[in-house]
């Protein structure tokens, strides 16, 4: 087949064959700008490279809740040995960032509206709510510990008691209750701002200036961040924000004062991950640029191959380019990243076409453009199929990032294919000069090989096999695996070690796991919650937990709100007899007595808590179902004449749920272990899922390896027959098996990357052997392979100095197999010489 489209092709004149080519180039860029007109660009988010998991709706969208409040949030902390300094330095900001709504919503330090709110809305539900040591006392008839509290408060200076509050509260039962509403937190309000303490055994790594500020005060700015932390322009425009507000405060408060600023949020971490993404994006393709326009100079000395390989090198980029935004709409920068690759891997059609043309110049002065085209296209017919086969296979996995990588680099080979086949015919058709040294270099090296090679038999080559064997049988036994998404992303010490500190200081700020607990109605998810709180203080008290944000502490169940009132109902009951120890007026019991038996119906549902502006805080925390879902939901119910299963329904429209924060978790596994008996409470772990979808896909990518080589051998079988087809798999085979050993004495684990940059071993060995199989006299084929590794792992090596591990991993891997496979493919010709 691939012959007789040889033979077809070959009837097009060299003209035509450029006007097709032109007409493509056309279609291409006109590709290209139709998808910039619809607002195509460059995507620096790195959550757009993660895989999309299938949950459940409910988990679905508490995910989403969970994203949207948490994701663009930034913490800032103002240092200094001072306080009143700190202070001073955090109100200043606190202006700045208020100044900017532009970049920053909701800038705040303490929120003393919010605890005001707090306490306007639940006062008039005091006789509902206790606290649970109240709970305890009044439970277990202990009624004189309470009266005994209350008095220390009578007669302490410093104490809330107040003439106000005792005519409406005589055991001072709600400041309590108010003080266990508080978050528990080291964190103290002073003039409106929340101050910390830094102490000098919390802080793990120091720099100099970091010593000075040991046991400081530490005051504290949140604000949200106006669009996605990971976009390119959001990012640049709330980091120019902050870098003024934080040279004003400087400035302002004098350089004599030592302060420092400690930061927090996605927004400094995704602002790292872009600028060293463009600065590997130019360093790494302008190296690999500048590499291989050396290589071509050295090799043929001439400006009109170097002019070419530009060409082929730009059509490659123009198809990939117009290619993925097209199907894509944006580009990620590290596909940008691993593109570069593509660089090395294209101009090896023009590496083949040229060293195919001085090799027969040899023997035939008058070869044109159109013969030497016509001789390599089998092998570079077949060479882009297995390539092309090897990056599908990349784009199956779920990785968004990946599968434009993957139509990235598929699209670029075969522009550059296009190009060999239509263009060079017209435009590479000038004289070439005498290539005899170059040609003989490649020629003494490939009778080198055929040197080494030809003792291995008997014996020997048993031995050399066993040798082999042993090396990655020991390396494979040292190989480990790394499935953790987390593992894929490293911040610079710059920006983790500030936001460590600031996270000791806040108690461990919020972790990216939270607890979602579902049931089918309010109430028994409130019920659910109130189980939930004994075990999340125990975990804290253990700590395993840092902090928590639960709604049972805020939003009480009716039946906990009930019990609260039965049991105050000990005190109202004999309210004289308890004035009277206390030394109150009797003549408040009436008064008090009545407005305790006003308020019998008088509770908080969640209705009415998150219309209050007390509420607004925890409303993203409740997710309550659709009115109509649950009406329906509620009508079924009455029809069947049955009670709320403790069984999560099948659907979760219906479905109410609540999400609980949690913060410096120490311990994964004995929270998962702690929650698990609990009935409808389960703990989301985002990061985990994706690694464990990682840990699937590396497993189905070593798979499809396997798959692609048995393939390749059928294809290859029906035009070289079984036995050579095996010789052509075997190499990219056995360099495959060599760099998995080469990763394990290398003491590098097995991740994803690893697995998907062996299917390009794959591909780009099969070239090798491919063009060694294809071709009767090796010197050409050996110079061209020789040039075509080289650029392969300038572009590959390259990227294995990457300082992102995934870009880096990739290259690594590819370094090491396609110098395996270099090594290794030039025996192919001496053994299909031996068969022929």
């Amino acid at each position: 087949m691939i012959l007789n489209l040889s033979d077809r092709l070959g009837r097009l004149s060299a003209n035509t064959r450029l006007v097709i080519w032109l007409v493509l180039l056309a279609a291409m860029a006109l590709l290209a700008a139709q998808a910039l007109s619809r607002g195509a660009g460059v995507q620096s988010d790195i959550l757009a490279m993660l895989p999309k998991i299938q949950e459940d709706p409910l988990t679905q969208r508490a995910i989403d809740r969970v994203e949207q409040q948490l994701a663009n949030r930034i913490y800032l902390g103002v240092v200094s040995p001072d306080q009143a300094t700190a202070i001073k330095g955090a109100k200043q900001l606190l202006s700045a960032l208020q100044g900017a709504p532009e970049a920053f919503t909701q800038v705040q330090s303490a929120d003393m509206q919010g605890a005001q709110a707090l306490n306007r809305f639940y006062f008039p539900y005091r006789f509902h709510l206790l606290t649970t040591q109240q709970k305890d006392l009044l439970a277990t008839g202990q009624l004189a510990k309470l009266e005994a509290n209350t008095l220390a408060q009578l007669y302490n200076a410093f104490g809330y008691a107040n003439s106000q509050l005792l005519s409406q509260d005589p055991l001072l039962l709600y400041p309590e209750l108010l003080k266990q509403l508080s978050p528990q937190r080291r964190l103290k309000v002073v003039d409106g701002i929340l101050v910390g303490q830094e102490l000098a055994q919390e802080a793990t790594v120091r720099t100099s200036l970091n010593k000075d500020t040991q046991g400081s005060s530490v005051a504290t700015v949140m604000a949200q961040g106006v669009g996605s932390a990971f976009n390119p322009k959001a990012q640049e425009l709330q980091l120019a924000r902050l870098e003024v507000a934080i040279s004003q405060m400087r400035q302002s408060l004098g350089s004599e004062q030592k302060v420092s600023v400690l930061k927090g949020g996605a927004l400094f971490h995704a602002a790292a991950a872009t600028k060293q993404a463009k600065r590997e994006v130019s360093s790494l393709g302008l190296a690999s640029l500048i590499g291989v326009i050396l290589l071509v100079w050295l090799a043929f000395r001439s400006i009109m191959p170097l002019t070419i390989a530009a060409l082929t090198i730009a059509t490659s980029l123009l198809f990939a380019l117009s290619a993925t935004l097209w199907i894509f709409t944006q580009v990620h920068l590290l596909t940008l990243v691993f593109g570069t690759s593509l660089i090395g891997i294209a101009i090896d059609y023009s590496f083949h076409f040229y060293c195919e043309r001085l090799q027969s110049q040899k023997a035939d002065s008058g070869i044109t453009a159109t013969n030497a085209v016509a001789r390599v296209f089998p092998a570079a017919s077949l060479a882009l199929l297995t390539t092309v086969i090897a990056y599908l296979a990349i784009g199956l996995t779920p990785f968004p990032g990946m599968q434009q990588v993957a139509v990235f680099c598929a699209a670029g080979l075969l522009g550059a294919y296009l190009t060999l086949i239509f263009a060079y015919p017209k435009l590479a058709n000038s004289a070439m000069r005498p290539g005899d040294r170059a040609l003989g270099l490649a020629a003494h090296y490939l009778n080198a090989m055929q040197t080494i090679a030809r003792p291995l038999s008997g014996l020997k080559g048993v031995a050399l096999a066993l040798g082999l064997l042993l090396v990655a049988i020991f390396g494979l036994n040292r190989l480990g695996v790394n499935d953790d998404i987390r593992a894929l992303q490293q911040s610079p010490l710059s920006v983790t070690q500030g936001e460590q500190r600031l996270r000791q200081v806040m108690s461990g700020g919020t972790d990216n796991q939270f607890i979602l607990v579902r049931a089918e109605t309010a109430e028994a998810l409130l019920t659910r919650l109130e189980a939930l709180s004994p075990t999340l203080g125990s975990l804290q008290h253990q700590g395993v937990l840092g902090n928590s944000v639960n709604l049972a502490h805020y939003l009480p169940s009716q039946a906990s709100q009930q019990e609260a009132y039965r049991l105050q109902g000990q005190i109202y009951h004999k309210l004289p007899e308890v004035l009277a120890r206390l030394g109150l007026d009797g003549d408040l019991a009436p008064s008090l007595m009545a407005s305790f038996e006003a308020s019998t119906n008088e509770t908080i549902t969640p209705d009415n808590f998150f219309a209050s502006r007390a509420g607004e805080l925890f409303a993203p925390l409740w997710l309550a179902p659709d009115g109509a879902q649950a009406h329906a939901h509620a009508q079924t119910q009455a029809q069947m004449q049955v009670q709320p299963s403790d069984k999560t329904s099948d659907s979760d429209g219906a479905t109410y749920g609540a999400i609980v924060l949690l913060g410096g978790i120490t311990d994964l596994h004995a929270l998962t272990q702690a929650i698990s008996p609990l009935s409808g409470v389960t703990l989301v772990d985002k990061v985990q899922d994706i690694s464990d979808v990682m840990a699937k896909y590396r497993s189905l990518t070593l798979s499809l390896l396997a798959l692609a080589l048995v393939v390749a051998g059928l294809i290859f079988s029906l035009r070289f027959g079984l036995k050579m087809a095996l010789w052509i798999t075997a190499v990219p085979a056995l360099a495959a098996l060599l760099t998995l050993a080469g990763l394990g004495l290398a003491g590098s684990p097995l991740t994803l990357f690893h697995a998907l940059a062996l299917i390009l071993v794959f591909g780009i060995g099969v070239d090798y052997s491919l063009f060694f199989a294809e071709s009767h006299r090796g010197e050409g084929v050996m110079m061209a392979v020789f040039m075509s590794a080289c650029s392969t792992l300038m572009a590959f090596g390259l990227l294995a100095f990457s300082q992102t591990p995934a870009i880096h991993y990739f290259g690594l891997t590819l370094l090491l197999g396609i110098g395996l496979t270099f090594v290794l493919s030039p025996f192919i010709h001496t053994l299909t010489r031996i068969d022929k």
